[in-house]
């Protein structure tokens, strides 16, 4: 029995193969990697911080530790393959520190009152090129 067009579902496109020929799959870029994820997560933290205005700044909600932790975003790190470190502080001011493997984040963007009134918000400033454009920014 001979196979002329397989659509394979781990293949977008149809595969044409000859008479007894195997399928050959191209190895796809690790879309697992910390460094990935790192990517996406700034880009949805910058896309976010553009509905703020200048009384809010980003805050994170941890849905995972069973009990109500909000902090400040001050940066996001990373260490391949699979652990990811969000840098801020507390709302009482506390710097914290959180390291999760990429399999297990969850938490919840939310907007959080200026850490001081007086200064304009922080913002993370780590803005992909593609999302300072759609914020009217030019490249410096």
């Amino acid at each position: 029995m001979a196979v002329n067009k397989s659509n394979l579902p781990t293949s977008p496109q149809v595969v044409e193969l000859q008479d007894n020929e195997l399928p050959v799959f191209e190895m796809q870029p690790d879309q697992n990697l910390a460094s990935d994820f790192h990517k996406r997560l700034i880009q949805m933290i910058a896309e976010f911080e553009l509905a703020l205005d200048e009384q809010h700044e980003v805050g994170m909600r941890l849905v995972s530790f069973g009990q109500n932790v909000t902090l400040r975003v001050d940066g996001i790190g990373y260490y391949n393959p699979s652990l990811i470190r969000f840098f801020g502080t507390t709302e009482a001011g506390a710097p914290v520190e959180l390291i999760q493997h990429v399999s297990q984040i969850s938490f919840l963007l939310m907007a959080v009152k200026k850490a001081d009134p007086a200064n304009p918000p922080k913002r993370i400033g780590f803005n992909p090129p593609e999302v300072e454009k759609e914020a009217g920014k030019e490249d410096v």
